[in-house]
Parts: structure tokens; C-alpha cells; sequence
């Protein structure tokens, strides 16, 4: 799991590298696509459960599973990066959000507490706690912030299967839900809109939008449950835990 979830670092460095104004997001897509293939694996998502890209792109509005087309990136729009990686027989799960050029004041915010509340999330996703635990310190950390979370779309276990049990949902009450140990793996990943937290699904079967059209963030990362702090296997360069006395 570790080299799977490298890999998916890896690629989003190259998404990453990409993200500008004039790209078509088939152009990430298949230039990801390209890299993964090229270390001997394959992106996780191409074909499962019928879906047609290798990687989930989804603009603005879209909250997760945007399909890779035409669309080209214009200034100021927020772009959740989504890719999974199946590599020796195990799956690595990641998503980042970019902003294209410059983008407004509020969809900056709403991108740094997605991260912020992944973080409160990883401080009590530990062995003895319980998966509400984890939903909770999401709910907790953006709700009083205006923020609404998504519920209708959780994590999940990952392992040899993309998703596993447990769901990790980013609600819930402290102390409730599967009980937490360690070796456990979770995709831990935030879906926070800067409205209302209920969604709707495209025509096309598979993009997710906010409901009132406001902007929507997403973080993710694949994490080892642990005694004390999880092991984090999709941190990116530049990207530090909090401090101890943060958690």
C-alpha cells in the first residue's frame, strides 16, 4: 500500500504541474493516466463500477466524480484532483483542490478548512476511537464555520479492494460507529461546500454538484490507523503535519 500510495503522490504532482488556464482537464487526465501506466499499475477508477476516466476531475460546483472531457480550465475556477492507483495488488486513494490562477477570497478559505478539517479528523483516528470520532471532528470543525458538509458521499476502508468497510462518514456522534484499530487503513476525505450540504447527480450518472450551485472543496488521503497519530501514506512535498500540541 505503501508503493501503491507513492504512485498516486507522484501522479498528482503531475496533475498538479498541470493545472492552468487553457487545459483541457482530458489533458490531466490522460497525462496522468500515461504516468501511472508507465510504473507498471493502473488508475484505480477507469472502469469501475462503469466509470470512463482514469482520474476524477470536478469543477467549481462539483463536488466529487467529475468525468475528464473537453472542458478547459479558466481562471479562477477551483479543480478537485481525485486518483487512485492499484498497484501489486493494493489500492492507494488521494485528492487535492487547486485553484486556477487566481480565485476569490472565499473559495481560498473554503479550500484551507477542507484541509484544516482533514487534520482534526487524523487527530482522532486512532486505535480505541470510533469511526463517529472521526465524522464528528469534521462536522464539529466546519459547521460553526457557515460550511456545509456533504453526507450523502463518505470514505472508506481501503486495502486490496478500493472501497472497503468501514464507511467513514464526515458526520456523526462521538464514540458511536466500528471501533477503530490499528493496521486498519481509511481513506479519510472531507467534501465541504460553501453552502448547503446536500447534493444532486448529473444526467451523466456520476458528477456530483452542490445543490445551490455554491463552490465545493475536497481532501483526501489514505491513512494507517495507529496508537498514537495514523500514518498519513499520501502526503505530498511541502505538505507538514500540524504541530503536536495543534492536534
Amino acid at each position: 500500500m505503501r508503493a501503491a500510495c507513492r504512485l498516486a503522490t507522484e501522479a498528482m504532482e503531475i496533475a498538479r504541474g498541470e493545472v492552468r488556464v487553457g487545459v483541457s482537464t482530458l489533458d490531466i487526465s490522460e497525462r496522468v493516466r500515461a504516468f501511472i501506466e508507465s510504473r507498471g499499475a493502473r488508475p484505480a477508477f477507469l472502469g469501475y463500477n462503469g466509470y470512463p476516466g482514469a482520474i476524477c476531475i470536478s469543477l467549481n460546483d462539483e463536488v466529487v466524480h467529475g468525468i475528464p472531457g473537453t472542458r478547459v480550465l479558466n481562471e479562477g475556477d477551483l479543480i478537485k484532483v481525485d486518483i487512485g492507483t492499484y498497484l501489486h495488488g493494493f489500492f492507494g486513494d488521494m485528492t487535492r483542490t487547486y485553484p486556477v490562477g487566481s480565485i476569490s477570497s472565499e473559495a481560498r478559505t473554503l479550500v484551507e478548512e477542507t484541509k484544516n478539517a482533514f487534520f482534526a479528523a487524523a487527530a482522532v483516528a486512532i486505535a480505541g476511537n470510533r469511526v463517529g470520532d472521526i465524522g464528528w471532528a469534521v462536522q464539529s470543525y466546519l459547521e460553526p464555520r457557515g460550511y456545509g458538509v456533504v453526507q450523502k458521499l463518505v470514505g472508506h476502508g481501503i486495502g486490496r479492494r478500493l472501497h472497503e468497510e468501514p464507511q467513514v462518514p464526515n458526520f456523526g456522534a462521538p464514540g458511536s460507529g466500528y471501533l477503530l484499530k490499528s493496521g486498519m487503513v481509511l481513506a479519510i476525505e472531507p467534501m465541504v461546500n460553501a453552502g448547503t450540504f446536500e447534493v444532486e447527480t448529473l444526467e451523466d450518472g456520476w458528477t456530483t454538484v452542490t445543490a445551490d450551485g455554491r463552490l465545493s472543496a475536497h481532501y483526501e488521503n489514505t491513512c494507517v490507523i495507529r496508537e498514537d497519530y495514523p500514518d498519513i501514506l499520501t502526503l505530498m512535498s511541502g505538505e507538514e503535519l500540524p504541530h503536536h500540541d495543534e492536534r
